[in-house]
Formats: structure tokens, C-alpha cells, sequence
């Protein structure tokens, strides 16, 4: 039997949101069995409380949106992704704004803080989902895919199609196991075309974003040095793993073709409800 755990040591940092720009105190506290991931947001009187499950995602433009209480938080799939990863059930995530810190783009930097941290195992078993069946998602008459496939295991194989000459076809796919996620994921940054980035803050969007934490490209060629000639496809692999995290702990096979927030949540919404009816004990 598998159990719960939970962090063995608080995580603490600072930063600023990717696309909010605004400064943000993060802290990670351990939770209580069967409590779920939990965001927390200190800024707001009655502190709300906002549980990282997919029936609460109400938006998925540029980044995952969860609401709750009449609070929400967003961009929380980097974060998710390392949670995900490193098998934490259980942890209440503190806030003093809207969105986590964005650090380097990526999730490398949450991952080596819960691995510092630590975990311990909780005196309660798992709530592990094993897809039995096929589940898929369709947009855009079908030219956008993702799919859940029965498996023993937890592996994402995507497909990422970019019109532009520079990045065009990739392709990645990964058995997710602490180690490969490390050195071939968890380093991958999000991605900008320089056309975009005006248009995109005048949305209120990626205020926080910079050279070091995004990579950006133009019609000439990338703006920064790449972490990995393919690192769009791999950062779409990290969204994955963080955005498939609300439907809970899954064993199976994620397909997915030109993916992305809106997608992805999706998926995770239909297999969240499907076992929640099904058990009668998800979060």
C-alpha cells in the first residue's frame, strides 16, 4: 500500500507573477490527510481557501485558473507540475497575491525546494486513479488532441506544432519518473514570439515576464540561449504533468497534439467527475 505524504520541512520564496508583474510571498506548510493541495491566499481578509481540483478551473487563457470562495489564483501549473512529480497528496499553499512567483520560467526551482524539503508518509492510503478506459478532448476539429490511455505508470507523449519556420514540428515523450523529470523537463521555460509581447500586456498579460524567465523568439532567430533545442515541447510536457495533477494522481498515458490550458483541463475535468462519482471520496 501506498500512503499519503506530505512535506517534512515549510518551503518559502519570493518573486513576481508571470503575468500579473506583481511581487508575491509563496509558502508551502504541510497538510493534512486527505486534505488535497490547498492554495490559501493570506492578501484577502477571510484568507480564503481554494482547493487545486479540476472542477475548480474557470479560465485557461495563457496559464490555469482556479477560483474558489470568491478568491482564485493563476499560473499555478508550474507549481502544480512539481507537486505532481515529487508525489506530494497533501500541502497548503500560502499567497499574498493572485499569482506564484514565476522564478526561471520553468519548474526546476520548486522542484529542488520540495526535494529539500523532504517528504514524509501519512498515516492514510493513496487515492491513486488508474484510467481504465479511454478519455479524449477534441478543439478545432480535431487538429488539437489530448487523450488519457490506460497504463501502469505515469508518461506524456505530445506532439507541438508551431506555423513558424524556426520551431515548426516537436515532438517529446517521457516516462515521468523524478530523475527524467529533472534533467529533461522540469528546466524547460515558457515561450514568447517578440510580435506578441505588446499585444499580450495589454491584455494585463506577462507584466512579469523577462529574458531570464521566458524564452523569446522573432523572425530572425530566439532572443536567449535555449535550455534545449526542443524546449517548447518540453515545457508543453511540464504544463501537462502540472495541469493533469487536478483531476488527482493518475496512472496513464497522456497523447497530446498541439494541447494547451484549455485542453488539458478539460481532460483532467471528465476524469476528476468520473471518478468522483465513481468513489465518492476524491477531494
Amino acid at each position: 500500500m501506498q500512503r499519503q505524504r506530505t512535506l517534512k520541512n515549510k518551503i518559502s520564496c519570493v518573486g513576481v507573477g508571470l503575468h500579473s508583474g506583481k511581487k508575491v510571498r509563496l509558502a508551502i506548510n504541510p497538510g493534512e490527510v486527505d486534505g488535497g493541495i490547498i492554495f490559501l491566499r493570506t492578501d484577502l481578509p477571510s484568507r480564503p481557501k481554494i482547493h487545486a481540483t479540476a472542477e475548480n478551473v474557470t479560465a485557461t487563457l495563457r496559464a490555469t485558473t482556479l477560483e474558489e470562495n470568491g478568491a482564485k489564483v493563476f499560473t499555478i501549473e508550474h507549481l502544480m507540475s512539481a507537486l505532481n512529480v515529487c508525489g506530494v497528496d497533501n500541502c497548503e499553499i500560502e499567497l499574498d497575491a493572485e499569482e506564484p512567483p514565476v522564478l526561471n520560467g520553468n519548474s526546476i526551482d520548486f522542484f529542488k525546494m520540495i526535494q529539500e524539503a523532504g517528504l514524509i508518509e501519512q498515516d492514510a492510503e493513496r487515492k491513486i486513479i488508474r484510467v481504465e478506459k479511454i478519455y479524449r478532448v477534441d478543439g478545432e476539429e480535431g487538429k488539437r488532441f489530448i487523450m488519457a490511455l490506460p497504463y501502469e505508470g505515469f508518461r506524456v507523449s505530445f506532439v507541438s506544432v508551431n506555423p513558424h519556420p524556426l520551431i515548426g514540428i516537436q515532438y517529446g515523450d517521457f516516462e515521468i519518473t523524478e530523475k527524467i523529470y529533472a534533467e529533461e523537463i522540469a528546466p524547460a521555460r515558457t515561450i514568447a514570439y517578440e510580435k506578441e509581447i505588446d499585444a499580450l500586456r495589454a491584455m494585463g498579460l506577462g507584466l512579469g515576464g523577462t529574458i531570464e524567465n521566458v524564452i523569446v523568439y522573432n523572425d530572425e532567430g530566439w532572443l536567449n540561449k535555449l535550455n534545449y533545442p526542443d524546449e517548447l515541447v518540453r515545457h508543453k510536457i511540464l504544463d501537462v504533468i502540472g495541469d493533469m495533477r487536478l483531476a488527482g494522481v493518475l496512472k496513464c498515458h497522456i497523447v497530446a497534439a498541439a494541447s494547451g490550458h484549455a485542453l488539458n483541463t478539460q481532460l483532467a475535468k471528465k476524469i476528476y467527475a468520473d471518478f468522483k462519482r465513481q468513489c465518492g471520496m476524491w477531494n
